[in-house]
């Protein structure tokens, strides 16, 4: 047996080696470069009475003899050194009674099953650029199906996937909606597109349990999720915008101020709000300089401003979402699209489709012209000199005409146009905002009447201030003529 002095520094073996065992692993504890030489001797004897070869630990060159006492660390052979870890308590183990060591206990309360969560997808696409998938019917649920995702397409790059059942579009519930206004809404938002889906299993499990999948979308925003506001600001000559920026916080984090009862607080704005962008141009991007002038810029009458308050925007921070027009709620815009649904007369719809060229930007559009006197094209509210969007709910501007031609004919005695006055697309054209996303309804019945839906008017109009949601969807007759159960390409 070890003598005491070594019991001091050498952690003991529990009981002598036997030959051919794996030697018990070793700790010095050396105070100083004196113990460090005599503990080394004893290792010696110790090996030669156990008979068990240990590796011998050369002395180390070049480090100063004091600092050996203190730390272990620098010695250039680490490798020779190995840490002596106590051996675990004996227990033993009786399956009558089950595991006796505590650590190893499993609680008789297990965590319950995560639900499902929902997974948001923001689609991204380019002018004229499809967001890459079908949409159907699931015939079994009526759930609305994802189909067929094409490959390196906005939605792929989403993270959609094929069979993904879409809770929302936009921030607005959508299960089970008529599949038709639901296309509607997604051919109408413009470049950007936001849904909130689950996937195949996570819905069938859904489904069988009961959950509310309205309140698991909303509790996917978080308790204050709010919806920006697109507010469009008429300048006052004494009041001006009625409004001020300030910045505060990070850099390009501007915070509003408005005037009681001016024309900001008309629009929607509200003392607090956090102005997100003006004008089509994004506000953290400008300096507190350049915002001021862009606010007070002469021979404007008035200024388009994107805003929400503060728990909104922490809640879209959570998300790592942006704050986008596409999700906003809109008041007072000057310029509307509206949707006409015509019934062919005797002599058809009585208006001409023209392709021309615009002198400023040189930019092709399909302007409606000639609209007969008394002619369906009339009473429908067709006006000179618009522009044609959207044919059966198809965007159509960057079609060739005779295309557009072609689906106005093969719709039969009724189709449904989309239009907007020449100033209007110029106006959401400078925003980077579809015209479709906010939009008046305006149908014939057959009797010849005409209904207009509740939606903002421009300074010309009666009504100012009405409030407006994200793509404006009506229940039209003639639109889409594709069937309810079939694909939609999107």
């Amino acid at each position: 047996m070890a003598s005491p002095d070594l019991m001091q520094d050498v952690t003991r073996f529990p009981r002598k080696c036997k030959k051919g065992e794996e030697q018990e692993k070793l700790l010095l504890t050396d105070d100083s470069q004196k113990n460090f030489v005599k503990n080394l001797k004893k290792l010696e004897k110790l090996e030669k009475s156990s008979r068990v070869p240990i590796r011998k630990i050369e002395e180390p060159e070049t480090r100063d003899p004091q600092d050996l006492g203190a730390n272990l660390e620098p010695f250039p052979h680490s490798e020779d050194f190995v840490t002596i870890r106590s051996s675990p308590p004996n227990f033993t183990f009786n399956p009558k009674e089950g595991i006796d060591n505590p650590a190893l206990v499993i609680s008789d309360d297990p965590e319950p099953e995560p639900g499902p969560v929902p997974r948001l997808c923001h689609l991204k696409c380019l002018e004229g650029q499809n967001f890459g998938f079908y949409l159907q019917v699931d015939q079994s649920s009526s759930a609305l199906e994802v189909r067929v995702v094409e490959p390196w397409s906005p939605a792929e790059l989403s993270g959609l996937r094929e069979a993904d059942r879409v809770l929302e579009v936009n921030e607005e519930f959508v299960d089970k909606m008529d599949i038709r206004r639901v296309v509607r809404k997604i051919r109408s938002c413009g470049l950007n597109l936001f849904m909130l889906v689950l996937n195949r299993e996570d819905y069938q499990q859904a489904e069988e349990t009961g959950v509310d999948l309205q309140a698991l979308a909303r509790s996917s925003k978080g308790e204050y999720w709010s919806r920006p506001r697109l507010c469009h600001v008429i300048r006052h000559p004494d009041l001006g915008l009625g409004m001020t920026v300030s910045m505060q916080g990070p850099k390009g984090r501007y915070v509003v101020t408005t005037v009681v009862d001016g024309p900001a607080e008309e629009a929607g704005v509200k003392t607090g709000d956090r102005l997100i962008w003006v004008n089509g141009v994004t506000a953290s991007t400008l300096t507190h300089a350049a915002l001021s002038r862009t606010m007070k810029k002469k021979g404007e009458d008035s200024v388009t401003v994107l805003v929400i308050d503060g728990d909104g925007e922490a809640a879209f921070a959570r998300r790592r979402t942006a704050v986008l027009p596409v999700l906003a709620e809109c008041r007072g815009l000057p310029y509307v699209a509206k949707t006409m649904a015509l019934e062919k007369g005797d002599d058809g719809y009585g208006f001409l489709l023209r392709e021309e060229k615009l002198a400023s930007s040189r930019r092709t559009v399909h302007v409606l012209r000639e609209v007969d006197v008394g002619s369906p094209a009339e009473a429908a509210g067709m006006e000179d000199g618009d522009l044609v969007l959207a044919v059966n709910g198809e965007l159509v501007e960057s079609m060739e005409h005779e295309d557009i031609v072609k689906r106005i004919r093969q719709s039969g005695d009724r189709v449904s146009l989309s239009s907007i006055s020449m100033a209007g697309r110029h106006f959401y054209r400078e925003l980077g905002i579809s015209p479709l996303l906010f939009r008046e309804r305006l149908i014939v019945r057959t009797d010849g009447q005409t209904d207009v839906s509740d939606v903002s008017k421009n300074r010309r109009g009666a009504r100012v201030g009405g409030l407006m949601y994200p793509t404006v969807c009506v229940e039209e007759d003639g639109l889409d003529q594709q069937s309810g159960a079939g694909d939609f390409f999107l």
